[in-house]
């Protein structure tokens, strides 16, 4: 049965910071947070990638990733927890870029949806490091942007190949 995480007492759900770290509420679904977070930004990122292609989505990222950096910081001063799983922000972030190595098939939306997120949860080295080294907002954002790009380098290497 799915249910909602708390969020911190000082922040409501239409406070900005809530509504970008969440990805609009879907952060806030538990349990597995992270792939409800990473389910949420699919069809946006499709969108993205049909109108602005593979370029859209890396561009995508960055703007994901410096908004998701100010609302994590945001939410951050409001919690206890240094990386709370109702943020969100950091898996759209990372699967924008983890699709941006993917053709745009079901084939390859869903193989960089598993890879990307078998990636954020394994979290092999260079992600496992940036996981346990950084801290405040880039330690919240930065190893899922580890584990999108290691994603779009398999999908591009697997592209390459003939594989995808």
């Amino acid at each position: 049965m799915l249910k909602l995480h708390p969020l911190p007492a000082d922040l409501r759900f239409f406070h900005p910071a809530v509504l970008v770290g969440s990805f609009f509420g879907s952060g806030l679904l538990r349990p597995a947070s992270g792939t409800w977070g990473s389910l949420a930004a699919v069809l946006p990122a499709i969108f993205i990638a049909q109108s602005f292609g593979a370029l859209g989505l890396l561009i995508a990222s960055l703007i994901t990733y410096g908004l998701g950096y100010v609302a994590c910081r945001i939410w951050l001063a409001h919690s206890q927890d240094q990386d709370p799983s109702p943020i969100v922000i950091d898996e759209v972030a990372g699967l924008f870029l983890a699709l941006s190595g993917a053709p745009l098939t079901l084939v390859g939306v869903a193989a960089a949806f598993v890879l990307f997120r078998l990636l954020d949860i394994a979290k092999p080295f260079p992600i496992s490091w940036a996981d346990k080294s950084l801290k405040g907002a880039h330690g919240v954002m930065f190893d899922d942007i580890l584990a999108g790009g290691g994603a779009a380098l398999v999908l591009l290497l697997a592209q390459a190949y003939g594989w995808l």
